[in-house]
């Protein structure tokens, strides 16, 4: 049996940053897509940027037809975005064409059909080659239709015209009365339809954008956010399409000598890696932050910061007093901050903010101080949904993430309201030991994926010379911490000094009983050895007797020999 080959679906890419990441390639080439939503959603500009991107990226020409907005207003509008409309005109890359209809004219003139639009778009898309086309809107063109039934058939008879042109088609159109449009035709005859919605929760606005269908393919069918900006129009996945970035072996320091060591002996946190350090207020996690900015700069790389809280000089005055300079990173374009408050627009628009900044500023690293603010801008889950999308767009990029997050007295510390724990790599906890009447820093290490790293408490202390974790001090009442370790200590050192005096009056104690005894060692040597000597004349003494009596007994035998000798 032959294989059977599966065609894929032929698309038009959009060249909207995010949107052709979530339909698999963009709108569908050769068919006509419909994109509606209520006023100010967006719905225009993201039809002319589908226009321009072909003509400027995709070399694919376009015409713009529009029933409301004149040619100068349009170029006017987009240039705001960049986009030089008369300049493309004068290159016939894009056509530009303003169709006016009043309903007065229209009763005037009697019976009113397709066949002028028909005729006046088809020369448009020949005079240049068009291979894209945008309709904007659709209830003014059809809004000289008394009858249904003729609206209807007029509306099938565009989409088929349209088709048959060849051209890949975008066809704007106002959101209806509990359907997606007003006639809530346009949706069943179209190959794919785009939902843009602008809603405003808790006073703070966010765009959103739904692809309802797309016939002949699969495709992302979540709420994506997106926003509108001086580049144009993005969208933002919720999450990101594959986990297939790229795990670094190597090692970066974290500026603290000893918080190294604490972390897989003495490497650090991984090129790539997400870290969060949590807290409750004074703990000293901005003072953390800022040993790893300096540790970055310090090695040469670029590190952006994005402060949420504190002002750029603000921060960089407060890391004087631990002994960091942080003005010598900026002055030298090593250290870039982006300050900022999280209410000031809603996140999507801070996601687009980062991404743009680290982008064009191209950071090894990123510190975000602190992410729990995130969620008085939207809500907790929105806020995790963001989060997840940073850290898997600086995952992606090979850049090391650095999160902080503030936790509330009241909740457990061991965890994060945002529910960034599972996400990220290395968590650091720090927190308030309190022991006899007082409030000291202590700071452990909660998990680091792929390393061995030290699960003991260390005593974290803020000096004029930078951050200085203690060695762990377990007393009988546990881990021991300020004036109770000063006092503990010198509790111990006293202790310490008793036993030395102990031992150095044993010791006098010993040498004395050592003299004593090695003094009457000598003395019985000395007796012993008189007496040897004693012995020793004795023996002499008995010698020479001995020798004096066998002198005279061979004297004698002499004398008797010479006696008996002699003549009688």
């Amino acid at each position: 049996m032959a294989d059977l080959i599966k065609q894929a679906l032929p698309k038009a890419a959009t060249g909207i940053d995010g949107f052709d990441e979530i339909t698999g390639g963009g709108l569908p080439r050769g068919r006509t897509s419909l994109v509606c939503g209520s006023a100010g959603c967006g719905k225009t500009l993201f039809a002319m940027e589908f226009l321009v991107r072909g003509a400027t990226e995709f070399g694919e020409p376009g015409v713009f037809m529009a029933f409301e907005e004149t040619e100068n207003d349009l170029t006017q509008n987009v240039r705001s975005l960049g986009f030089d409309l008369d300049k493309l005109q004068a290159e016939d890359k894009i056509s530009l064409d303003h169709v006016r209809l009043e309903r007065s004219e229209i009763d005037e003139a009697g019976e009113y059909n397709l066949d002028g639009i028909f005729l006046r778009l088809g020369l448009a898309i020949d005079s240049i080659g068009a291979k894209r086309v945008v309709l904007d809107t659709l209830e003014t063109l059809f809004s000289g239709f008394t009858n249904q039934a003729i609206l209807r058939a007029e509306l099938r008879r565009l989409f088929n015209w349209l088709k048959e042109k060849g051209v890949t088609s975008i066809i704007t159109g106002e959101r209806g009365d509990g359907q997606l449009t007003r006639q809530g035709l346009e949706e069943y005859v179209s190959d794919c339809v785009i939902l843009l919605d602008h809603r405003v929760n808790d006073q703070v606005s966010t765009r959103r954008l739904r692809v309802v269908k797309y016939r002949g393919t699969t495709h992302g069918t979540n709420e994506y956010p997106f926003l509108i900006d001086e580049d144009g129009f993005s969208v933002m996945p919720i999450t990101s399409m594959a986990l297939a970035h790229h795990a670094s072996g190597e090692r970066i320091s974290s500026g603290v000598r000893r918080l190294d060591a604490m972390l897989g002996g003495g490497g650090g946190y991984y090129r790539g890696s997400s870290v969060l350090v949590s807290g409750t207020a004074g703990t000293g996690k901005t003072s953390l932050a800022g040993h790893f900015a300096n540790a970055t700069c310090a090695a040469g790389e670029r590190c952006m910061y994005f402060a949420f809280e504190e002002s750029q000089s603000q921060n960089v005055r407060n890391m004087r007093s631990i002994g960091l300079d942080l003005q010598q990173w900026l002055d030298r374009g090593l250290l870039k901050y982006h300050a900022t408050r999280p209410t000031l627009y809603g996140l999507e628009m801070h996601l687009a903010q980062m991404h743009k900044h680290i982008l064009q500023f191209k950071p090894s690293v990123v510190i975000v101080d602190p992410v729990s603010n995130f969620a008085t801008a939207a809500g907790a889950r929105e806020a995790e949904a963001m989060l997840i999308r940073l850290v898997d767009f600086l995952k992606g990029h090979g850049i090391t993430a650095f999160f902080l997050s503030l936790t509330s007295g009241g909740k457990t510390l061991e965890s994060t309201e945002q529910g960034m724990s599972s996400i990220v790599d290395t968590w650091i906890l720090l927190r308030d030991i309190e022991l006899g009447g007082e409030r000291n820093r202590g700071m452990y290490i909660l998990k680091s994926r792929g390393m061995a790293h030290s699960n003991q408490i260390r005593e974290f202390l803020l000096t004029s010379e930078g951050i200085d974790l203690r060695d762990v001090y377990i007393g009988p009442e546990g881990v021991l911490t300020g004036s109770m370790r000063l006092a503990q200590e010198a509790r111990e050192q006293a202790s310490r000094l008793v036993r030395e005096q102990e031992i150095e009056r044993k010791q006098r104690l010993m040498a004395r009983k050592r003299k004593v005894v090695e003094a009457q060692i000598a003395a019985l040597q000395a007796e012993l050895a008189a007496e040897e000597a004693e012995e020793d004349l004795l023996d002499e003494e008995s010698q020479r007797r001995e020798d004096v009596l066998a002198s005279d007994r061979s004297r004698m035998a002499e004398s008797r020999k010479s006696d008996v000798d002699s003549p009688r």
